[in-house]
């Protein structure tokens, strides 16, 4: 292949090797710079300052969150909100009951449940009960109850019940749905959508387009970084021969 060559209308002779490597490093600044730019429209870094999300979020864990509307939150989702109620400053917990449900713990088994249904917990801190605390709610329609997966380190929806709103967020609070942790390194990944909730109405979340995203920023960067190396190794292979 390297030793076929193409003349170009400007009289140059290239070999379909280099031909080839100049397509490779074009597609792969498409695919590069197109998954930045993609990423970078739909989500948006966020740093958790508390271990209120321990084991799943530490604290100073920096996670990136996809921007969505609330109304596409579902229950088990990890969201970024914003409310006044709750001082008005970012905070990330996770969704255990939206507009309708009855969230109350917690049974004879210590597990929270939603509308009757005991709801599995992996995610949880430690393995006591899921709540060190008692309780029971109705969540208000538009609105949604949100628990730290810290049961006993996290300021959340069970500190706010005698509120008018039983402790729940309206869903236009939300800014944003964690997807995945991405510092520090060794915790990078994406986070999985519990299974619990599956079976109650409306079922669970789709993760957003993060995956596709990062394979496009890598295979552009392969493609980019084989391309670049394509004119050495063939300079080098020629010096050989002759």
């Amino acid at each position: 292949m390297s030793g076929t060559r193409v003349r170009t209308g400007d009289g140059h002779v290239r070999t379909a090797g280099s031909v080839l490597s100049g397509l490779a490093v074009a597609l792969g600044c498409v695919l590069f710079l197109g998954g930045f730019i993609w990423g970078a429209v739909l989500y948006r870094p966020y740093t958790v300052p508390t271990d209120s999300m321990a084991p799943t979020i530490g604290a100073g864990a920096r996670v990136l969150a996809q921007q969505v509307d609330g109304s596409e939150v579902r229950r088990g989702d990890i969201v970024v909100f914003q409310d006044s109620v709750w001082g008005d400053v970012p905070m990330v917990k996770r969704v255990v009951g939206v507009g309708g449900d009855k969230v109350t713990c917690c049974d004879k088994g210590g597990k929270l449940t939603v509308n009757g249904k005991p709801i599995e917990e992996p995610y949880l801190q430690g393995s006591g009960p899921a709540s060190p605390i008692g309780f029971k709610a109705r969540v208000p329609q538009g609105q949604l109850f949100l628990l730290g997966d810290h049961r006993s380190d996290s300021m959340d929806s069970r500190v706010h019940l005698t509120d008018g709103d039983h402790g729940a967020v309206p869903r236009d609070a939300v800014d944003a749905r964690v997807d995945a942790e991405a510092w520090p390194i060794g915790s990078f990944g994406m986070l999985d959508r519990p299974t619990a909730f599956s079976d109650l109405p409306g079922g669970i979340s789709q993760p957003g387009p993060l995956r596709p995203i990062m394979v496009a920023i890598v295979a552009g960067a392969v493609l980019i970084l084989g391309g670049a190396a394509y004119g050495p190794i063939a300079n080098r292979r020629r010096r050989t021969r002759v």
